[in-house]
């Protein structure tokens, strides 16, 4: 018997963990695959999709006198178990290189694929950075950065994030070419070497912000030449890293002397209302600032048009500048303090989002022609 009697729950969500990083078209059939191997009283799940590799460990299980591996169907191995009743006890077993799958009264018989054909992401022994970091931050810190990622872009360079580790600081920057979002901030790295930059990938961002916990608990990053490898919650991650020179952010970070602050809620909600009317394909709004005002513009290809106007406290030059609404408002739906600072340039040049009091997070927004 591969596995006698494990508790649903115990089974189950350990392969939902892994489950990200499965599609349903792959390049090869054992991709669709988890890997399950039995290594004394302990179980590893393991899926890859040869850029990624997630790997979770249940830690419970009765002891086993040999080693077994497996390797079959995620997402039907998924699907019998998510529908099983709550309380059901599992039992696997692998008999003529097929699994037979035992649940109460149910029996189910999936085919298997080899597990020495199972192809593990190869370990680089070269390190080059490790340090460590509360789970919880780090999935604010991603949060705050990673909508500006770019999505399938020709420059794959862009179709990621920028990780910068420079002693005791650590940046995150996210582009897509017409926005920028920076965060930094402070970490314990007591193996401080010279400064790195590595780009995770779109899809190992993705897997992340959906499994890091809320809590203090520590993720580990050890850092090598061509991958990073992330150990957390009983959680180890593999990705490689995107082979590419990042834009040079801090010639995007511009520095104003036109501030505007507004409280978030309200300038939000003026954005919701004017993003109505506004053009479907280009998202496009008018600021029109002037003392005392803001007037924010809409308007279609109907000839209907929204006109919001909001009472400032600004002193500067006058500006009528066209931006994407929803670029905007990715950045404010981000930002955790009930106030925000515009500052602009002139009517060509971009919009930088801060916070007051907060050096840390930069976002930039290009200007588009209305």
């Amino acid at each position: 018997m591969f596995i006698d009697k494990i508790e649903k729950a115990t089974l189950l969500k350990p392969l939902q963990t892994v489950m990200g990083v499965v599609e349903r078209k792959q390049p090869l059939p054992i991709l669709s695959n988890v890997l399950i191997e039995k290594r004394g009283n302990s179980l590893q799940l393991t899926t890859t999709d040869l850029e990624i590799q997630i790997s979770t460990q249940i830690n419970d299980h009765q002891p086993a006198n040999t080693d077994e591996a497996i390797t079959v169907g995620a997402k039907k191995l998924l699907e019998i178990l998510r529908i099983s009743p709550e309380d059901s006890k599992i039992s696997l077993e692998v008999k003529d290189n097929k699994l037979q799958i035992k649940i109460n009264k149910s029996r189910f018989t999936l085919q298997t694929l080899p597990p020495t054909d199972f192809p593990k992401i190869s370990v680089t022994t070269t390190e080059t950075q490790h340090f460590q970091f509360p789970q919880e931050q780090l999935k604010k810190l991603i949060n705050m950065v990673q909508y500006a990622m770019a999505q399938q872009d020709i420059r794959y360079y862009l179709n990621g994030v920028l990780l910068v580790i420079d002693g005791t600081s650590l940046k995150l920057i996210a582009t897509d070419g017409h926005r920028l979002a920076f965060i930094e901030t402070k970490i314990t790295n007591e193996n401080i070497k010279p400064k790195q930059e590595i780009i995770l990938p779109r899809k190992t961002i993705g897997e992340l912000v959906k499994l890091l916990s809320e809590t203090e608990e520590p993720i580990k990053f050890e850092i090598a030449e061509n991958q990073v490898r992330m150990h957390f919650s009983n959680i180890s991650l593999v990705t490689k890293i995107i082979d590419g020179k990042f834009p040079d952010y801090d010639r995007v970070i511009p520095n104003y002397t036109n501030h505007l602050t507004l409280n978030k809620l309200t300038i939000i909600q003026a954005l919701q209302r004017a993003a109505i009317l506004s053009n479907e394909k280009f998202k496009g709004i008018r600021f029109v600032l002037t003392e005392k005002n803001l007037r924010l513009i809409s308007s279609n290809n109907e000839q209907e048009e929204s006109q919001e106007d909001i009472e400032i406290d600004y002193v500067g030059v006058a500006l009528d500048i066209g931006f994407n609404v929803n670029y905007l408002l990715d950045g404010l739906n981000n930002v955790q303090e009930d106030t925000v600072i515009f500052s602009f340039g002139d009517a060509n040049s971009s919009i930088l989002l801060t916070v007051p009091g907060n050096n840390s997070f930069k976002y930039v927004v290009m200007p588009m022609r209305i």
